[in-house]
């Protein structure tokens, strides 16, 4: 951490930045300084110190504390802090161990993630968008997806298999989520046991993941039309076998900290956003619905059936860092509650292995994907049947694998409820085969705007606090 101290004008501080200046070119450093006073200058205007700093950021804050007359001291937490949640870069302005001012730094994560999607197929970007938010892979596919399916027309042709697979792999993403928000904010509190556990039983996820789609993260499953491909052999079983475990894990976290003196202690009256401030800042998911407002788009407006699901919208009143953990905790029971629904839908439909692709074979993946000894790729079969028997099927294969369908021209926007908010894919096509514009409406951008209101008059410590209840990734704030 970096410390600068202001000191009054006429002052040394002696502070390197920090130049005591009559004349314009005094310092080598800087050159010649349009700002800087003559002697004549001085002698009508008395002592007139010229500061120069160099940044952005430090420019003005050294004018506003200059033009108070106070010394503040300016922190800058991360961008390399193992407590910001990845590359985010909190300034903060202390008075002791007061907050008195805080700003959120970001763009040191840029990816560039919506822009090279232009230059990338429509099935192509399924790749990118799942990157972006790292914990939630499965929630920027199932956007993306529906916002291409809703400009194809063909949101009511999607299989209701591959609608409760994608449900399924949501809610399974909502839990590793929560289970690591959970998991880190108890480390940076200094509950070693919580982070443990929380790592533990997501484990349990990513082997189903990996079962599923060949991958524990960036998976690429959810595609425009259905899914990659089926459930393989045994993964009912191992969901059946998971499901009881994951409650019995969550029940240990539950125990670890819902009623623990320190982390109540920590985490209650900390970080308080009303619901005016979320109204206010755009902010959603669990920091919303701590304010006792039950807005989740999975109720309000439901997408891929979930209105055909049993569960609740877990709220509490309290507002702070500790309603949003004990929300998270209670939304991973409703989740494995849609889960047990899922499995149990999928299971009444296994003999058959109904379709996960639409049947327009102009926008569904041509391949007959399976897993194999080698891993994630075209089964033996499809492979001598189009290049064996069938050169018309080989042609559009290499056609559609390499151009790409076309997607109609307009715009649409889809959002659905990620684990930390909503989360919106707004696509604009011309007609070709790329989109013409990509943009994503990452929950952890707009909620991150809420440090300053929940870090401003609060404790230094009570930063990390505020900041893991927010629960932001970098990479789907920078993109």
């Amino acid at each position: 951490m970096s410390t600068h101290t202001n000191t009054h004008p006429g002052t040394d501080s002696g502070d390197d930045e920090t130049v005591h200046g009559t004349s314009p070119g005094l310092d080598p450093r800087l050159g010649a300084d349009p700002y800087a006073t003559t002697p004549a200058d001085e002698a009508a205007a008395g002592d007139a110190t010229v500061f120069n700093a160099s940044g952005g950021d430090w420019d003005d804050l050294v004018d506003e504390a200059t033009a108070l007359h106070e010394e503040r001291i300016v922190v800058n937490m991360g961008p390399q802090h193992p407590s910001t949640h990845g590359v985010l870069r909190l300034i903060l302005e202390l008075d002791g161990e007061t907050v008195t001012e805080a700003r959120a730094g970001i763009g040191y994560l840029h990816t560039g993630i919506e822009k090279n999607m232009e230059y990338r197929t429509w099935v192509q970007g399924v790749t990118f968008c799942t990157r972006m938010d790292y914990l939630t892979p499965m929630f920027q596919e199932a956007a993306y997806c529906l916002a291409i399916e809703k400009l194809l027309g063909i949101t009511d042709d999607i299989p209701e298999r591959a609608s409760v697979l994608r449900v399924l792999m949501m809610e399974l993403t909502r839990i590793s989520s929560h289970l690591v928000c959970i998991g880190t904010g108890g480390m940076e509190m200094g509950a070693t046991t919580v982070m443990t556990v929380g790592f533990r039983e997501r484990e349990r996820i990513l082997r189903i993941f990996e079962m599923v789609t060949g991958l524990r993260m960036n998976n690429a499953y959810i595609r425009p039309g259905g899914v990659a491909q089926d459930l393989p052999p045994g993964a009912i079983d191992a969901l059946r076998e998971m499901v009881p475990q994951l409650r019995r894990g969550i029940g240990e976290l539950e125990a670890l900290v819902n009623e623990n003196p320190i982390v109540k202690g920590r985490m209650t009256d900390v970080g308080i956003l009303s619901l005016a401030g979320c109204m206010a800042l755009g902010v959603t998911g669990p920091i919303l619905r701590s304010t006792g407002l039950p807005h989740d788009l999975r109720k309000s407006a439901p997408y891929c059936g979930y209105e055909t699901y049993d569960f609740d919208v877990i709220t509490r009143t309290s507002s702070d860092a500790y309603g949003r953990m004990r929300i998270r905790l209670d939304e991973m029971y409703e989740s494995l509650k849609i889960v047990e629904q899922c499995t149990d839908r999928l299971q009444a439909t296994e003999g058959s292995q109904g379709a996960v692709m639409v049947e327009d074979k102009k926008i569904a993946w041509p391949a007959q994907l399976a897993l194999g000894g080698d891993g994630l790729g075209n089964s033996l079969d499809h492979i001598r049947e189009i290049m064996g028997t069938s050169m018309e099927s080989l042609i559009h294969h290499f056609k559609l694998v390499t151009e790409g369908f076309r997607v109609p021209p307009g715009q649409a926007y889809v959002a659905v409820e990620s684990a930390k908010g909503e989360l919106g894919c707004h696509l604009v096509s011309d007609g070709g085969t790329r989109p013409y514009r990509a943009h994503f409406r990452d929950p952890s951008f707009n909620n991150l705007q809420a440090v300053a209101a929940m870090c401003e008059g609060g404790q230094l410590g009570d930063v990390i606090v505020a900041v893991a209840s927010i629960d932001p990734v970098m990479g789907g704030v920078d993109r």
